[in-house]
């Protein structure tokens, strides 16, 4: 009689989503017949119906704004801890969000001493808090990481590590296209959360405002990832008494002008190494509430906060964050963007960078790894 696997899987995010659905397809090839339950988003649950999708509902970015839903991340936090506790699954694979899935995995090790504890998309200790390190070890049992500097300090510490690659270079491979860029077409990335359409879309709308006048040749876009947020932008353009037809905002093709625009404005976050894989020339921005910066500036012990910038360990990238993501900032930083020569040395750094990240097949490594993990 064969011996059907349990696992609980979660995600808080739709990028941690996206992996985890690319995970699971791995793992479900390799071990069918897997049991799978968990917290994910669409695509993971379309995948294993037993995994809820809470994603939209657990994006949430900052201190600030984790406080004012904290009565309902710990509802949810117990919720489905008593579910694990219940179960005693042979694995938990955790994705990405820390602040959750770490805590998590200290009461799992209490709870279920039996279930092996996988993280997959390290949290990025080594950014803000290396203390963690040890705790971290004495909770997992194997940390699978997708940036080739984070293994080293889990190895050393005595936590089962593997650099599998980043999933990313395998998603943009499929879908990039070349040939298609415009030379006259900005890109606006502002991000995919309201808050962030809300703190970056006002400087980008003066950014096209002043450029639309200056540099009458050029074009601007920005593409939505729901109707909804699409909306919200054409409501702040028409806030601004701008004429609708200086920005064409698109629902749904976020990869695709990131493969036509010359130039890219892009939010901090995973957008900005996709843009990299894209080989698009971009700029990077952010700003956050001011309690939430301060609080940042505080934890973050690193120079660069774009993870091209940190793989090249040299600002190849420009940050434009808080104080410095002004309109002339911007402005400035496209008008150097539009000189071929000055394209050419940023892309051939970024793509430097960005060839750290592996040769694909992130999702299949991990699924092995954690297969080998439960086969022992």
């Amino acid at each position: 009689m064969q011996i059907v696997m349990k696992l609980y899987i979660i995600a808080g995010e739709k990028s941690g989503d996206i992996h985890g659905a690319l995970l699971l397809k791995n793992l479900l090839r390799l071990m069918p017949g897997m049991e799978v339950a968990g917290l994910g988003g669409q695509g993971m649950h379309a995948l294993c119906p037993g995994v809820e999708d809470w994603a939209d509902e657990a994006a949430v970015i900052g201190v600030v704004e984790v406080l004012k839903k904290y009565g309902w991340f710990r509802r949810r936090f117990l919720s489905i801890l008593e579910r694990i506790r219940q179960d005693q699954p042979d694995c938990l694979v955790l994705i990405d969000y820390p602040g959750f899935n770490l805590r998590l995995a200290e009461r799992v090790r209490k709870c279920c001493p039996r279930t092996r504890i996988v993280y997959f998309i390290s949290p990025q200790v080594w950014a803000w808090h290396r203390g963690r390190i040890p705790k971290m070890v004495r909770m997992l049992d194997l940390m699978m990481c997708i940036f080739p500097f984070e293994a080293p300090l889990f190895q050393e510490a005595g936590l089962r590590t593997e650099f599998v690659g980043h999933p990313l270079v395998d998603e943009i491979a499929s879908i990039r296209k070349e040939g298609v860029r415009d030379p006259s077409l900005v890109g606006l990335f502002p991000g995919s959360r309201n808050r962030e359409i809300d703190r970056h879309f006002p400087v980008f709308i003066e950014v096209v405002n002043r450029l639309s006048r200056e540099r009458p040749e050029l074009s601007f876009e920005t593409a939505a990832s729901t109707e909804a947020l699409a909306e919200r932008m054409r409501g702040m353009v028409r806030k601004a008494g701008m004429p609708p037809e200086l920005f064409h905002i698109a629902v749904g093709k976020y990869h695709e002008l990131m493969d036509r625009a010359a130039v890219g404005i892009v939010a901090s976050g995973t957008a900005t190494m996709e843009a990299a894989l894209h080989r698009l020339p971009y700029m990077l921005v952010y700003k956050v509430p001011l309690l939430t910066y301060w609080m940042a500036r505080m934890l973050i012990k690193i120079r660069f906060i774009g993870m091209v910038n940190i793989l090249a360990q040299k600002p190849v990238v420009k940050e434009l964050v808080q104080f410095d993501f002004t309109p002339d900032k911007v402005i400035d930083e496209i008008e150097r963007l539009l000189v071929p020569e000055n394209r050419d040395v940023l892309l051939e750094e970024m793509k430097q960078a960005s060839d750290k990240l592996g040769q694909g097949g992130a999702a299949e490594h991990a699924a092995q790894a954690v297969c080998r993990l439960l086969n022992e």
